[in-house]
């Protein structure tokens, strides 16, 4: 795959993955407390979708719904089935009923006959992960071609190394990303993306790292694919980043929190979605994708996520 994929990096910076720790906690207010007092407003309580439909202020007062047309899937979700199949994955996306895709990961295809398989399954791509060196590097120009190619709109930075997670390494990635950003507007494309992890939102040297991103760098060449499982373990509230920050979150990664602190299936977890999605238009949000990291059945996972995102009123 291009750059990668969707862990949390560790401090030796090596981007092996790593799983959320199991506290052992198994009441979301304990789950709370441990992620800190800025993200304890965003949790809430539902064990599973029905549950989640009904509870108190999660989805059952609002009228707003997600566009048919934003509901997407981030490819990293269904790695193993695109291995052996991806044709068919496609498809079987389409089939549920999503509309678009994140591509991450090419499982030996080039833009072209990836671009190709999108377009029988009738999906559109929106974006590509694409890893750091390269958008750094001379090869940004064949990534944001293979963007095109793929339909897209915007290249997304997965991740930083870990050696970059100072204030002024954060500060050189903000200039490294304008210049970036600058690059795919002028060949046609959207701002370049930034993809967040947990780690992008520690504290060093009195600094909220992600915070520099967001600061230095110029709206109209540099937005965010918010993945909002890694900003509330982040002891992020992603609805005060969007009402802070209007219109530089055109991505998210939708991807939900077990009790444990694992990953979960959309609409499972104890993320409040729809309290969250109060500030979608405020943020900028015009794709919701889909997020698993580690699913057990990755077609359970996107029916299940699927359904609840279709269903959902905020």
């Amino acid at each position: 795959m291009n750059g990668r994929h969707e862990t949390d990096l560790g401090a030796d910076g090596t981007g092996r993955p790593r799983r959320p720790v199991n506290s052992g906690m198994g009441r979301r207010g304990l789950l709370a407390a441990a992620l800190g007092a800025g993200t304890a407003a965003a949790l809430g309580g539902a064990a599973g979708p029905a549950a989640a439909a009904q509870a108190a202020g999660r989805g059952s007062c609002g009228k707003r719904r997600i566009p048919p047309g934003g509901i997407g899937m981030h490819l990293y979700t269904m790695r193993g089935p695109l291995a052996t199949d991806f044709a068919g994955t496609l498809q079987q996306l389409s089939d549920i009923g999503y509309a678009t895709v994140g591509v991450s990961g090419r499982h030996g295809h080039n833009a072209q006959q990836i671009r190709g398989m999108i377009d029988d399954a009738g999906l559109s791509a929106v974006l590509e992960h694409v890893a750091w060196d390269i958008v750094r590097g001379s090869g940004l120009p064949q990534a944001i071609e293979d963007v095109h190619t793929l339909g897209g709109q915007w290249v997304v930075v997965p991740s930083l190394p870990g050696a970059m997670h100072t204030p002024a390494g954060f500060r050189e990635a903000a200039r490294i990303m304008n210049e970036a950003g600058r690059a795919c507007r002028d060949a046609g494309l959207q701002q370049v993306l930034f993809h967040n992890h947990g780690s992008d939102h520690a504290t060093v040297d009195g600094e909220v790292l992600f915070d520099i991103l967001v600061n230095e760098t110029d709206p109209h060449l540099v937005a965010f694919e918010f993945d909002v499982f890694w900003a509330s373990r982040g002891g992020a509230d992603p609805l005060t980043y969007f009402r802070r920050y209007p219109g530089r979150f055109p991505a998210l990664h939708v991807k939900d929190m077990a009790e444990n602190g694992d990953f979960a299936d959309v609409g499972s977890g104890v993320l409040d979605f729809p309290r969250m999605f109060q500030g979608a238009k405020s943020g900028g949000v015009r794709q919701w994708l889909v997020e698993h990291d580690n699913p057990a059945d990755p077609f359970a996972t996107a029916r299940n996520s699927y359904e609840y995102l279709a269903a959902l009123r905020y």
